[in-house]
Order: C-alpha cells, then sequence, then structure tokens
C-alpha cells in the first residue's frame, strides 16, 4: 500500500505566483488515481508512479491560467509533500503541502 493516497493541499510557487491547489488521490484495484482542483478547474491527475523512498511522479494537464503539460517529481514524507514541477521548458515549480484527510 502506498502513502500517497488522501487528500493533499499543495502550494505550486511558480513566476506569475503561488497556486493552491488541492489533490485527492485514491487507491484502486487498477492502481492510484488523482484530481487536481483549483479555483479554476478540476483536471485529472495521470501516469501516477510511486517509487522508492516514496518518490511521486505524476502528470497533469491545466488549461488556466495558460494551457500546461506539467510533470511533478515529489516526496512523501508522512504527511508532508516537497518537490517540484516544470512545464517543458518553463522554470522548475516549487510544490509543498500537507495531506488534509486520509
Amino acid at each position: 500500500m502506498s502513502t500517497l493516497p488522501g487528500t493533499w493541499d499543495l502550494d505550486l510557487r511558480t513566476p506569475i505566483g503561488t497556486l493552491h491547489v488541492r489533490y485527492v488521490f485514491t487507491e484502486t484495484p487498477g492502481g492510484i488515481t488523482g484530481t487536481a482542483t483549483s479555483d479554476k478547474e478540476a483536471v485529472p491527475v495521470t501516469d501516477i508512479a510511486v517509487g522508492q523512498s516514496d518518490q511521486v511522479t505524476w502528470k497533469q494537464r491545466v488549461t488556466k491560467p495558460m494551457r500546461l503539460n506539467l510533470d511533478f517529481d515529489v516526496i512523501v514524507d508522512g504527511d508532508t509533500m516537497t518537490g517540484h514541477s516544470r512545464a517543458g521548458r518553463l522554470p522548475g515549480t516549487t510544490v509543498s503541502g500537507k495531506r488534509v484527510a486520509r
């Protein structure tokens, strides 16, 4: 069983400001599924992979504030998550947050 499932409130510190996003990850018989919800839109989280030392990667597409394909690489440590995301050649984004529910 992964340590990822649950509801997470994450801050994404982007060049245009900090975005507050709620992530919900659910463990199913077919693997882990997820959604990301901001004040602008809700999108599916895809290609979720949990590696050694609780390293987690996933992808998501957003359309607001602009169209981007994001790649996330984070570490889950108990009820905290830290790492980064990238959108192509744009500068990386720092990701951090806490689990708010299991």
